[in-house]
């Protein structure tokens, strides 16, 4: 299946320009859209992602924003390189993709709270010292 590649872009935003060229120098077509241009869409698109950052990237009606789903362009010509239609319906994928988000706060709450139980300790510890040495 061919991939269907447009983005969305700002002209003030120099971030834009490098994607566009990094996508050009790999040879990846593209259709620019311009969000001045395209203020509705646009807009619908900030509804959905919940996220209104250019430059924004669909690629066969999968979105993809700097910073949530890709990092930097070669990230991104990774993920566009290797991209291909889920075999899976919508609602497993969604649901899926919200088993692994809650997996993922639980995870990183749990590491937080590992975090701050050393601290606690080495603070009790150091508060203790403080007090046998006075």
């Amino acid at each position: 299946m061919k991939k269907e590649i447009t983005i969305y872009t700002s002209e003030t935003c120099p971030y834009c320009n490098t994607i566009k060229e990094t996508l050009e120098k790999n040879d990846i077509k593209f259709i620019e859209k311009l969000i001045s241009e395209y203020k509705e869409e646009w807009s619908d698109i900030g509804s959905l992602t919940n996220m209104s950052q250019t430059p924004t990237i669909i690629i066969n009606n999968e979105y993809f924003v700097p910073g949530r789903d890709f990092f930097n362009p070669e990230h991104l010509i990774n993920i566009i390189k290797e991209f291909k239609e889920s075999k899976f319906d919508y609602s497993i994928k969604s649901f899926e993709r919200i088993k692994s988000l809650n997996f993922n706060i639980l995870t990183a709450f749990n590491r937080l709270d590992t975090t701050l139980r050393n601290i606690e300790t080495k603070l009790n510890i150091e508060k203790d010292g403080n007090k046998r040495n006075s």
